[in-house]
């Protein structure tokens, strides 16, 4: 658990990090946090990689080695790392927020933070390689809709238990989703879900995802895969090779020149498996 007064230089190295000063809590503030946070940090496994290969660890990294990823390598995280660490950092501006779990396949594989602002409750997700750049807001009367390029999310009014169901559709056909759940949690709570999330057969251990989304267009590497949307349209283009892998990485996404061969090692692993590839569609484990 991170002890808030102790670590409180990191956070404001963490707002400098989003180019965004310390204000009063209130919805336009958190607003600015989402879009910064959403643009500034990936949702990407390559971090994940790297750190279990080369430095053994297996649970999300601390809080100032998950802000180097940032800083130096325009790196970010998977779900647990980015969306505990936004939790953090809005409870430490001193918004009302509390860490929930959500459920895919299985039980609470997915984490998210809910805000309490006005009356009024939003999501806040940066670990679900959405563009989900705004709070979204859970009291509804109608389906509350996200699109970028082929892909449309559609948040459904609460259910009688208060859950929020998150629906993924691709070129209109349903593929995902989770449902989140309002209980407070700890992180903790997940630990042996963190645990589960490296093992050898683990989906973010043996498939690439990049995403870096932008305020109108994002970018994504999948595999040997770049898929760029702007508006309703996407593109995609089929990458040749490893070293063609690592030039799009580096110019678009992230900067891995000061340990490219370490990182170029990590990309290797990745494409070796990339003759019979799993599918990032199901999102198994989002970790």
């Amino acid at each position: 658990m991170i002890n808030m007064d102790e670590n409180r230089q990191l956070f404001r190295r963490y707002l400098e990090i989003l180019n965004v000063p310390e204000k009063k809590p209130d919805l336009n503030y958190l607003k600015e946090l989402v879009s910064s946070h959403l643009t500034r940090i990936p949702f990407e496994n390559i971090s994940k990689i790297y750190y279990k290969k080369f430095k053994q660890l297996e649970d999300i990294p601390g809080l100032s080695l998950y802000l180097d990823g940032i800083e130096k390598y325009n790196l970010g995280g998977t779900c647990y790392s980015n969306n505990y660490y936004f939790y953090l950092l809005l409870s430490y501006l001193g918004f009302s927020v509390k860490l929930c779990g959500a459920d895919m396949l299985n039980l609470d594989v997915h984490i998210v933070s809910i805000v309490f602002i006005d009356g009024k409750e939003y999501i806040v997700d940066g670990g679900y390689a959405a563009p989900f750049l705004v709070p979204i807001p859970r009291c509804l009367n109608q389906d509350f809709e996200i699109v970028l390029g082929d892909e449309r999310y559609v948040l459904k009014p609460m259910n009688s238990n208060g859950c929020s169901k998150m629906e993924q559709y691709r070129m209109g056909e349903y593929i995902h989703g989770y449902n989140v759940k309002p209980e407070p949690r700890r992180i903790e709570d997940f630990k042996q879900v963190i645990k589960d999330s490296f093992r050898e057969d683990a989906i973010f251990l043996n498939s690439l995802l990049i995403t870096r989304f932008y305020a109108d267009h994002s970018t994504v590497v999948h595999n040997l895969n770049l898929i760029e949307s702007e508006g309703t349209n996407s593109k995609s283009y089929e990458l040749r090779d490893t070293n063609h892998l690592i030039d799009v990485i580096e110019e678009r996404l992230a900067r891995l020149e000061n340990s490219i061969e370490k990182l170029a090692m990590t990309v290797d692993r990745l494409v070796n498996l990339f003759d019979a590839p799993r599918s990032l569609d199901t999102k198994e484990d989002v970790t």
